[in-house]
């Protein structure tokens, strides 16, 4: 029974797929997005988060049947919904083995992943075929201003949004909208383009950043470093999707 690490189990979520929903966040990420808001959720190890009130473990480890178990406790109310249960990170697809155990024992509640893209394409190709909704994000289509802020490249990212396109799973886009990085018209513009005339495409969801995003990285050791200007309003530009029949809201 293979084993996994998480760091936090959300209740009813409405955001985060189709219904009333359970967030999963899986630990470990192999990005470093400058905004993220989950430091804790970063590292692939158990760590300590530590604030003026209280003191905890960001870490749990479990085998999947058990995490499975714990995930279905009233599972009724997210099957009347039309919900389910929706993993998240860090980044599912880092702990590939674990994920798709877990997804065997969750079956056949419906499952939604979301997801950096930033995976093996055998591994993300897989996963398209086990679930029932992607949530990818698009963080920039711009190789060099991608690595700048996440630390990565993106063309494995890309090569994997194209197979996504091109598959027959349903699929949202999610844009974090961060201030002077990302929120230009030329960036929304490529990025439609790489997704338009997609027929398992739902939407795309906007989601601008947010002044708390640097709150928990001293409860973990970390220095907030976002490398741009956390002040300056985000632009969105709705109609560039809308131009394009897409359909795209602002979470």
């Amino acid at each position: 029974m293979s084993k996994g690490i998480i760091f936090n189990i959300e209740e009813f979520a409405v955001h985060d797929g189709p219904g009333i929903r359970k967030l999963v966040f899986f630990k470990g990420c192999p990005l470093r997005c400058t905004w993220c808001h989950n430091p804790e959720g970063l590292s692939f190890k158990k760590e300590w988060m530590v604030s003026r009130t209280k003191r905890k473990i960001a870490g749990q480890e479990f085998e999947a049947k058990e995490l499975a178990e714990k995930l279905m406790k009233g599972k009724e109310v997210l099957v009347n919904s039309g919900g389910g249960i929706t993993i998240t990170g860090g980044e599912p697809l880092a702990q590939p083995v674990f994920l798709f155990d877990l997804i065997r024992w969750l079956k056949p509640i419906d499952i939604a992943i979301e997801t950096s893209g930033f995976a093996n394409k055998k591994v993300f190709q897989k996963m398209v075929a086990e679930v029932n909704l992607v949530l990818m994000d698009v963080k920039h289509t711009n190789p060099e201003i991608h690595k700048k802020y996440t630390g990565v490249d993106n063309s494995q990212i890309l090569e994997n949004l194209q197979f996504l396109c091109q598959s027959d799973t349903d699929f949202h886009i999610r844009i974090p909208l961060i201030p002077g990085v990302n929120d230009t018209r030329e960036n929304m513009e490529i990025t439609a383009l790489l997704i338009k005339d997609t027929k398992h495409l739902k939407r795309v969801e906007l989601l601008p950043y947010h002044q708390t995003a640097g709150a928990k990285y001293a409860m973990v050791g970390k220095k907030f470093e976002p490398g741009f200007n956390t002040t300056q309003k985000v632009k969105v530009w709705l109609d560039v999707f809308k131009k394009y029949n897409i359909k795209v809201s602002v979470l």
